[in-house]
């Protein structure tokens, strides 16, 4: 089940980064002769419109395409300025203007700005690249789950089989109780080798329990519990992958609560809202990474701290404000309101998270 998960998370994750990119090509072209290193066609190779210019009018693809490697080359730093130049004109935008930014992508100026969700798989690849060089990631060197607990059964359980033997026949109401006692700590020892939940008293007579009531379904919970009390570390690489691959479903899951912040208001429909959180998510993830090089290389506590504090909440009046075109008072509602909400969405997501690494 777990790698049905992973599969439809990469297969999803590569689907929107392939739709953020550009659309693939519609039609096999049949082979076609060169010359000087172009192509002759008289019909589009992309769709097989026939051409009427230097661009087909059906799909828009260049005609008379190259084939050399110099114009390859030309192609890669004409791509890479381009995109550069769109990024340079979107993230000041983004940090300073998000409400402008994502009014004017809303109402059509597409062309000058990279594209909301290229932006947010940007953001997202970069961010767990960061992570990885910062050293923000899930640790391997976690002793197995329930060893400590082990332990302490195993040396509680040996104190009382040593009581037992010195005891004999004296007293048989001890010796009972010194029984129970036993059997119950074998029990524990059982539970916390299968990954169940376990109860008991170690030598000092302190109690000793783990209970986990994550999702509150039986079956999900034990499955969870069982991965990991038997591998923690592989449990937390599995939840940071899993965040990784799956992060594109807190668009859908944000969309509805931000609709219910507008939902009498029929100019915004539900493509503003995801054009939003989308925008939202990417500046968050940028965030992210600017604060874990700011904690790796040494910044003042008081620095970031008022970063975390203070960015997220006045970005999100501010992208408030401009996109939906709001009054101070209502972008202040709505902004306590969506940090409920926001709330809400990361529980949601983290159960999602759960659920995936439960099978």
């Amino acid at each position: 089940m777990s790698e049905i998960g992973d599969a439809f998370g990469t297969a999803v994750e590569g689907g929107l980064f392939a739709k953020a990119v550009g659309k693939s090509s519609q039609a096999q072209p049949e082979h076609r002769e060169l010359e000087d290193g172009h192509f002759t066609e008289g019909a589009c190779l992309n769709c097989g419109t026939e051409l009427i210019g230097s661009h087909c009018h059906s799909c828009g693809q260049k005609a008379h395409l190259h084939r050399t490697l110099g114009a390859f080359m030309h192609d890669l730093l004409h791509g890479a300025h381009h995109f550069e130049g769109k990024t340079w004109k979107t993230l000041p935008m983004l940090a300073f203007k998000p409400g402008e930014l994502t009014r004017r992508y809303i109402e059509g100026e597409r062309k000058r700005f990279v594209s909301p969700m290229a932006l947010f798989l940007f953001s997202i690849f970069l961010m767990f690249a960061v992570f990885q060089v910062v050293g923000l990631t899930a640790p391997s060197d976690i002793d197995q789950a329930g060893f400590s607990a082990r332990a302490k059964a195993v040396e509680a359980k040996a104190a009382l089989e040593q009581e037992r033997g010195a005891l004999g026949d004296s007293n048989p109401e001890r010796l009972a109780e010194i029984d129970d006692q036993i059997d119950g700590l074998a029990t524990a020892i059982e539970a916390i080798d299968a990954g169940e939940n376990y109860a008991f008293r170690d030598k000092e007579g302190n109690r000793q329990s783990q209970s986990i009531n994550l999702t509150g379904i039986d079956l999900i919970d034990q499955g969870i519990v069982k991965k990991w009390r038997s591998n923690p570390g592989l449990m937390l690489y599995k939840l940071q992958a899993n965040s990784y691959k799956f992060s594109w479903l807190l668009i859908p899951l944000s969309v509805p609560f931000v609709w219910l912040l507008f939902f009498w208001k029929r100019r915004f429909g539900a493509y503003d809202h995801a054009i939003f959180v989308t925008y939202s998510i990417a500046f968050m993830s940028l965030l992210f990474i600017v604060i874990s090089v700011l904690v790796k290389i040494g910044a003042p506590e008081w620095l970031y701290g008022t970063m975390i504090a203070f960015v997220p909440p006045i970005h999100i009046y501010k992208q408030l404000r401009g996109a939906y075109d709001l009054r101070r008072r209502s972008a202040i509602w709505r902004l306590t309101v969506l940090m409920v909400f926001i709330n809400i969405v990361a529980v949601l997501f983290l159960q999602l998270l759960l659920l995936l690494g439960a099978f």
